[in-house]
């Protein structure tokens, strides 16, 4: 981008002051630009700003779960929207409104969305705010001012609420790049890319080495509670970073110099849960739960919005519709207009500092996890391979697994199709670690 940007910082310090900020996409995406700043910051008079000079429509990005908590479900259950903007219902405040669209009746909404004490009863709907549900991983899983709205007044410290409003001109039409820096400059407002804001987020886990968890970018963990597990009983907590939230489980004393047998599991809903024979990613929870309660000492850090490596359940089930016609996993992403992988490990430094934990054995087959955790600053004295399990209904997804994203399947059988091969339904065995071993590449593993 040609135009001058303002830095990230400057437009965090922004949102947290109260105050607006544009926010430019990729040229190749939308192209345009958006105000965005905290719900809870919402005045009449900002608002009659932010309607004056844009679309009139007025968005806010809440988390996931909290559009759960208000009963706010899709506006339709299958999108058409080409860049899968994520709309709920739309809604107006209960009390304090009159029509619900004047500056200040939608600042009333706004306000009312942003207080963490609101429940679904404080909404009426249809109304004039549209709320809409960011991906969990921000801006790392989607490049989208859905996600950069929630990813600036989360880093803001502001209320997880932000609202994002188009720019246009007098005319009607988009303002594009020149037009929003002349904009911005005009207004005293600072403005960002979102490729920007991406690179900020990924900068802070490559400082993790010295900078443990960084001040600019909010981290909170729960207190640890009791987890009886068939595997034996885990301490337990919880991690929001950002925009996600994940689930930590720790066996015995981890702050010692040994090497701390680790396991970073992504979400997989279909295969942890429902135990589907397409992935392995459930046997490979149980396997590594099982080999820490062994070990008497050890770590899992469960991934949250890491479905279908990133790209969630959706999608996830369409690239499934897409494979049963014969594409492989990723060539099923890709034909959606997807990456191969889409998932982010840049939370697993923080908290692995924020346990003490100073070196990992790590419970994988992934390269491309091993090295973006080294990328953080994480300390890995040896890849311990988990057991390959392959089914009549997984080796072709297996195989692609180790062929094209380049995972280390010892033991796997050729890329024979399973129609051709039956594949055995009992765990190959695989070696139990490699000290000292350093690969370098990329659902779970």
């Amino acid at each position: 981008m040609s135009v001058r940007l303002d830095p990230v910082d400057r437009a965090i310090a922004e949102i947290a002051a109260g105050r607006p900020v544009v926010v430019v996409d990729d040229a190749d995406r939308e192209n345009e630009g958006d105000i965005i700043f905290a719900a809870a910051d919402a005045t009449a008079e900002l608002l009659a700003f932010a309607v004056r000079f844009s679309t009139g429509i007025i968005c806010v990005s809440l988390p996931g779960e909290r559009l759960d908590e208000l009963e706010l479900p899709a506006m339709v259950p299958d999108p058409e929207d080409p860049l899968r903007t994520a709309y709920t219902l739309t809604v107006d405040a209960r009390e304090g409104v009159t029509t619900g669209v004047s500056a200040a009746d939608r600042a009333r909404t706004l306000q009312v969305l942003a207080d963490a004490g609101s429940v679904a009863h404080d909404l009426t709907r249809p109304g004039h705010v549209f709320p809409l549900r960011p991906r969990p991983g921000g801006v790392l899983e989607r490049r989208g001012h859905t996600e950069a709205a929630l990813d600036l007044v989360t880093l803001a410290g502001r209320p997880r609420a932000g609202v994002l409003v188009e720019l246009v001109h007098d005319d009607g039409e988009m303002m594009r790049a020149p037009a929003l820096r002349e904009f911005a400059d005009a207004h005293g407002l600072a403005m960002i890319s979102i490729e920007d804001l991406v690179a900020h987020r990924r900068s802070e886990v490559r400082g993790a080495a010295s900078a443990r968890i960084p001040a600019s970018v909010a981290f909170e963990a729960t207190a640890p509670v009791e987890l009886p597990t068939p595997h034996g009983t885990f301490s337990a907590f919880a991690v929001r970073e950002g925009t996600a939230e994940h689930l930590v489980l720790v066996r015995g004393d981890v702050t010692t110099a040994d090497p701390v047998l680790t396991r970073v599991h992504s979400e997989c809903v279909t295969g942890d849960v429902f135990g589907s024979r397409r992935c392995d990613c459930g046997p490979q929870l149980e396997e590594s739960l099982a080999r820490i309660a062994a070990a008497g000492r050890g770590v899992l850090v469960l991934l949250r919005g890491h479905e279908g490596r990133g790209i969630g359940l959706v999608e996830k089930l369409r690239a499934y519709a897409l494979q049963d016609q014969g594409r492989d996993t990723v060539e099923a992403n890709l034909e959606l207009g997807l990456p191969a992988d889409a998932r982010s490990f840049a939370v697993v430094p923080r908290i692995l500092s924020h346990l003490g934990v100073e070196r990992i054995a790590l419970l994988s087959h992934n390269p491309v996890k091993a090295e973006a955790l080294r990328e953080g600053g994480v300390e890995i004295a040896e890849i311990v391979d988990l057991d390959v399990h392959p089914t009549a209904e997984n080796l072709v997804y297996l195989t692609t697994k180790r062929d094209r994203l380049g995972h280390h399947l010892v033991g796997l059988p050729g890329a024979a199709s399973p129609a051709s091969t039956p594949a055995p339904t009992t765990p190959v065995s695989t070696p139990a670690a490699r000290p000292g071993a350093h690969r370098t590449n990329g659902e779970t593993a």
